[in-house]
């Protein structure tokens, strides 16, 4: 999916606030007209997280150093790891285990470092207090648990740290559900913003409990073009592929995988999108998402 207005105009301005602390104010007007330059090349024919990824190495090139989020990874990765006993907790008393690892993975994916402006914990307590309200479709749900049920292949597409953890939790349920059901789950192939690595799946222990791959790339979603070829191979041989997070649903949608996307609305573009409130959550299969949501193809723009 290609990037649209409303994109293109918040990664402009995010990109000059990156900015602001370096002094040299006719470095930053070159270094400005440069973005400016990619995205008028490239924001008609690549997605928001494929801007991203060039954007990075330029700020590198441009500044000498990448941007630095290990310290924010590290401190959501230990937070909720520290949470997870209870999480567990609460998931295994529910009346259904499997459709509340659902409702917290859709409240976690609020750790995300470049849809929020302030992520900050007081916020994520909330969204994971009310994580049993989220409102996710029954029968979407009923579908899902069908499809796993024939499937012998899943692969779980990771987005950001700290909410990894809750990936793990939903992948343990999954398995102790369906046990002949082989899981593989995909992590970032580079540091890019806050999205999980090989780095955050060894933290947070999802390596212990299935195969994890790293995506070939650095970009903050999934663009087929640019997965190494084992991932590749590995997505095409998937029965059932869950999309976690919204640069995954703007690189992967109509890309003809039918994955079941599930993230949290975060920005104003997927609150118009969706017709949802912010922090409202989604999942659905691709093939059932412009009849789920009311809209139309018309609403995205061309790939």
């Amino acid at each position: 999916m290609n990037a649209g207005s409303m994109c293109v105009s918040c990664i402009l301005s995010k990109e000059e606030l990156a900015i602001r602390q370096f002094a040299d104010e006719e470095r930053k007007s070159e270094y400005m007209h440069q973005v400016l330059g990619i995205l008028y090349k490239y924001a008609q024919e690549e997605s928001s997280p494929g801007l991203t990824e060039r954007l990075e190495r330029l700020y590198e090139e441009f500044w000498g150093t990448a941007r630095d989020f290990r310290e924010q990874k590290h401190k959501y990765n230990q937070l909720l790891l520290n949470m997870e006993p209870k999480v567990e907790q609460q998931i295994k008393n529910a009346a259904d285990p499997l459709m509340m690892c659902i409702q917290y993975v859709c409240a976690a994916n609020y750790i995300d470092f470049s849809a929020v402006a302030d992520v900050n914990e007081e916020k994520l307590a909330e969204l994971l207090s009310k994580a049993v309200s989220q409102n996710i479709s029954r029968e979407e749900y009923l579908k899902f648990c069908e499809d796993l049920q024939l499937a012998g292949k899943l692969v779980y597409l990771t987005d950001n740290c700290g909410e990894i953890v809750l990936d793990k939790i939903f992948i343990r349920h999954m398995q102790e559900n369906f046990p002949n059901l082989q899981i593989t789950a995909i992590v970032r192939g580079g540091d890019v913003i806050n999205d999980a690595t090989m780095e955050d799946a060894d933290e947070v222990g999802l390596t212990k409990i299935v195969p994890c791959v790293g995506n070939g790339n650095a970009a903050p979603g999934t663009i087929i073009k640019r997965l190494s070829k084992q991932v590749k191979d590995i997505l095409c041989d998937a029965d059932v592929i869950i999309s976690k997070g919204q640069g995954n649903f703007e690189s992967l949608y109509g890309e003809n995988l039918n994955p079941y996307y599930l993230f949290l609305c975060k920005c104003e573009l997927f609150v118009r999108r969706f017709h949802m409130k912010q922090y409202q959550s989604m999942f659905v299969r691709e093939e059932r998402l412009e009849i789920a949501c009311g809209i139309s193809s018309e609403q995205f723009p061309e790939r």
